[in-house]
């Protein structure tokens, strides 16, 4: 019997699998990751949510409020703010031609007072006047997405539920590899992958701390970066 060589020489021969688990994305290398966070901690030990409140009702506010906007200007606006609505029941039933006059400076103040009047009302009625410790409560309140609810949650009640990703988080995530994805929710998931738990709140300030001080979006400060040396994003300035 002749024995057909050409389609003998067709199939290839695929390699053994040895059973080794992936190797670690470059970005994401476990001991990478660790120096990165020890470089925050370096940099800044102290770093914390920059929105001025005095309980978690007010942060809430706030943070409905600095969508779009500095957190410097709602700061500025919190200042009379919480003088003339001090409880979530003077919020609840504002005028909203008024609330909104009131809120003006921090943008989209239609929208705004809409979330903010509905979330007091919600605060009220739903969960007796307190703010929810829970991802999936404090989620029914309108206006409320997981970046705001991190930010409570977080700051208000020192509940590591998820990591804040704002536009500073989202930035320096993909400039340090630390993930791939340009939506908010799916790079939170990277994180929370690689970062321990216990380090969630604390990471999510230093980054924001980071990316308003030095990791500009236009003119990145990378001469003055301690973590310089670990990044090799594209845009580097040096």
């Amino acid at each position: 019997m002749k024995s057909n060589k050409k389609t003998l020489q067709k199939k290839s021969v695929k390699p053994a699998k040895t059973g080794k688990p992936a190797r670690a994305r470059r970005g994401t290398d476990p001991k990478r990751v660790a120096a990165i966070l020890a470089k925050l901690d370096e940099a800044y030990p102290v770093a914390t949510c920059e929105l001025k409140h005095e309980n978690a009702f007010q942060l809430l506010i706030s943070t409905i409020l600095s969508a779009q906007c500095t957190d410097v200007r709602v700061n500025l606006v919190a200042e009379t703010l919480y003088k003339k609505y001090p409880d979530p029941k003077a919020f609840a039933y504002a005028t909203p031609g008024e609330l909104e006059q009131d809120i003006r400076p921090t943008g989209f103040f239609r929208n705004k007072t809409r979330s903010v009047m509905g979330a007091s009302k919600a605060i009220i009625e739903q969960f007796g006047g307190q703010v929810p410790r829970t991802m999936e409560e404090i989620l029914t309140l309108p206006g409320v997405a997981r970046k705001t609810a991190n930010v409570v949650l977080g700051t208000a009640y020192g509940i590591a539920s998820g990591v804040v990703v704002d536009t500073h988080v989202l930035r320096l995530s993909n400039r340090l590899d630390l993930s791939r994805n340009e939506d908010p929710k799916k790079v939170e998931q990277d994180l929370m992958k690689i970062i321990p738990q216990e380090k969630w709140i604390q990471f999510s300030h230093q980054l924001i701390w980071h990316g308003r001080r030095i990791c500009h979006a236009r003119k990145p400060k990378c001469i003055e970066c301690n973590l310089a040396s670990l990044c090799y994003a594209k845009d580097k300035t040096i």
